[in-house]
């Protein structure tokens, strides 16, 4: 069998990075996310962000605004068709040049590129600006396709500049704060631009003048913010670009097919996009015909949106315990779509005949589901995206990570453009805005089980995470220990049947666990085991064919790159102190000579999963409900180090006195 291409972890690297001084040995130990807004490796990056978002939604919403409710200003506009064109051609380029941009940022060093960027944003509104005071429709839909240009070229750097500055601890922690950040500047862009577009004096329009010159102040203050990006050297500064986007862009679908959980990671990600870009793009009409309520009701209904998402988002870093925890991801697709669904049902009813203001909409108490639907659909959104982005960001080789990032805008963008579709079809065919709800939440309960058969690592994290988080309150002490990428074997004290389960939620990365075979003929954690591809043993006496081939299996995993773990006493506790190791350890290491993490588990014994005092599981209520547990994890030690007497002694002294 050929070796597997390694996993390769870019975000634990010198606490040096551009120079900087602000990065501790532990910098998400002790404090909120909201610690790196404070800082330069950050800071700067967060709110060039910020910015090129908002401007972004300024400027179309604004046109949006004008062509459809001031059609008069632009001569030759169809108002009924202008929308759904300004939003394909700022989508076009994401189409056409994700793939080029992402070699471009595979090439160039991230905060010159951005610089460069942000002030061909500046060029791009002042075109814009003349658009808008010449009221040209011609020069606005110029502006709006560079502008989509400006995001392709921002996008594949946005993500792959993350990875670079921030330590495995920070990154969902940061990438939370850019969705939140994203999706606030969202919210303000469109504020911004629906009230600047129909601004009056004495009767005449002068909206579109003042949105320009609105849109070039933002873009100013982005490339004066941008000054302050540190440097994020290339990753693949001699790389040779292809100018041809059809066949880069087949080159960067194949090179994110290279890895597998990848690769379903963006395709994950770009059903949320279809999912997004379905409720977003119907607000207008859900609002008017559904629920019968004005332009400040849409505005209402995409706030609540908004911060849904922004909640979502921030909250991720607490519920993953700052660690890339892909078991929220099929948390927050269960989320989606119970109240995908529930929207539907709170949807139900005659609309008034008479549009309605906030005020009155508010005052109807069942607007107050939909609200709460549409608030908790974006929150578990967050939990779903997050997870996802911090997950392709760490698993992705650093010399194409830019590329992979392209490669997920060019897949997101064909899923948005199948939401469209799906829309505009099923409206045409006669079906309710509410009716359209229904079939997206079912669908994303369809699409998250196929996924989840390809990849069961998302469901057996989320598994082992709510079991563990509703038992226990763990704590990772350490846990950075563990080895980010490549092979290693690791031991730990075996105290209940639940300590495979607590060390899945644990570990960054999938564990190959080395497990009793009797534990393979209980059907529901046969299942579970066999998902997480562990490895069946059974002493010699017994069945000493099937300890061959756990060794060869064993040997075979490391060989891959995986990592293994082992309960070198062989058998579980029954008095709370540590059983002697034996010699399997050592019997795999000299086989297949890999570095051998010790680990200690403390809290379990006592629990019901435990053999104090009665056998496992025969006693519910013998301990309360979220007790502390932990997990420590000690320094790797060299296979030429490891022996069954020396790590016992290490895991005795990580144990320490609590059991």
């Amino acid at each position: 069998m050929a070796a597997r291409p390694r996993l390769r972890h870019t975000s634990r690297r010198s606490h040096s990075v551009g120079g900087r001084p602000d990065r501790p040995a532990h910098p998400m130990s002790q404090h909120s996310q909201f610690r790196l807004l404070g800082l330069r490796r950050f800071a700067p990056f967060f709110w060039t962000q910020f910015l090129g978002a908002m401007n972004d939604n300024v400027f179309k919403v604004a046109f949006t605004s004008l062509v459809t409710y001031h059609t008069a200003l632009f001569e030759g506009v169809d108002a009924r068709s202008a929308a759904f064109l300004i939003s394909a051609i700022f989508i076009a380029p994401f189409v056409l040049f994700s793939a080029t941009s992402g070699q471009i940022a595979d090439k160039l060093e991230k905060s010159r590129l951005i610089r460069l960027v942000k002030s061909l944003e500046i060029a791009i509104m002042v075109l814009g600006l003349a658009g808008f005071a010449w009221h040209s429709a011609p020069l606005l839909y110029a502006g709006t396709f560079l502008m989509g240009l400006h995001s392709t070229l921002f996008g594949p750097v946005k993500f792959a500049y993350l990875p670079q500055h921030l330590d495995e601890s920070e990154l969902v922690g940061g990438n939370g704060l850019v969705e939140m950040g994203t999706f606030v500047a969202i919210l303000i862009g469109t504020l911004i631009g629906g009230e600047l577009a129909g601004l009056r004096q004495g009767g005449t329009i002068v909206g579109p003048l003042y949105v320009g010159a609105v849109c070039v102040a933002i873009a100013i203050a982005g490339r004066l913010v941008a000054g302050g990006i540190p440097a994020s050297p290339a990753p693949q500064p001699d790389l040779r670009i292809n100018w041809n986007p059809f066949s880069e862009t087949w080159r960067n679908l194949v090179l994110a097919r290279g890895n597998r959980t990848v690769f379903l990671s963006l395709l994950g990600i770009s059903w949320l996009w279809f999912l997004g870009a379905t409720f977003l793009t119907s607000f207008f009409s859900y609002a008017k015909d559904v629920l019968g309520g004005d332009q400040n009701v849409v505005t209402l209904l995409l706030a609540v949106f908004s911060l849904g998402i922004g909640t979502g988002s921030l909250l991720c870093e607490r519920l993953s315990g700052r660690h890339v925890e892909v078991g929220l991801v099929p948390f927050g697709s269960i989320g989606m779509t119970v109240f995908a669904v529930d929207l539907y049902f709170a949807s139900q009813g005659q609309a008034p005949a008479a549009l309605s203001g906030v005020g009155a909409f508010l005052a109807a108490p069942h607007h107050w589901r939909v609200l709460a639907d549409l608030f908790l659909l974006a929150m578990f959104g967050g939990f779903y995206s997050v997870p996802l982005y911090a997950l392709i960001q760490s698993r992705s080789a650093p010399t194409h990570r830019a590329r992979i990032i392209a490669a997920n805008n060019i897949l997101n963008s064909f899923f948005m453009i199948a939401a469209s579709l799906l829309g505009v079809a099923m409206t045409q065919a006669g079906y309710s805005i509410p009716q359209l709800f229904l079939v997206v939440g079912l669908l994303n309960a369809v699409v998250a089980v196929y996924i989840y058969s390809l990849v069961p690592e998302f469901l057996l994290r989320f598994i082992a995470w709510i079991l563990v988080h509703t038992l226990y309150r763990l704590r990772r002490i350490n846990a950075e220990r563990i080895p980010a990428d490549g092979p290693a074997v690791l031991v730990c004290n075996h105290v209940s049947f639940a300590d495979a389960v607590v060390l899945m939620a644990c570990s960054p990365r999938p564990v190959r666990f080395v497990m009793d075979h009797n534990i393979f003929k209980v059907p529901l954690l046969s299942w579970f085991f066999r998902q997480a591809r562990a490895i069946p043993i059974a002493p010699a006496h017994q069945d000493p064919e099937m300890l061959r081939r756990a060794y060869d299996s064993v040997a075979q995993a490391l060989e891959d790159g995986d990592l293994v773990c082992i309960f070198p006493e062989g058998k579980i506790t029954a008095t709370g102190e540590i059983n002697p190791f034996k010699q399997g350890v050592q019997q795999i290491i000299r086989r297949t000579p890999v570095p051998v993490v010790p680990m200690a588990l403390r809290g379990l014994w006592g629990s019901f999963f435990s053999r104090k005092g009665a056998p496992a599981m025969s006693r519910p209520f013998r301990r309360g409900i979220l007790n502390r547990l932990e997990l420590v994890v000690g320094e790797p030690v060299p296979p030429e180090a490891a022996t069954p007497e020396g790590l016992q002694q290490m895991v005795q002294a990580l144990r320490g006195d609590w059991r």
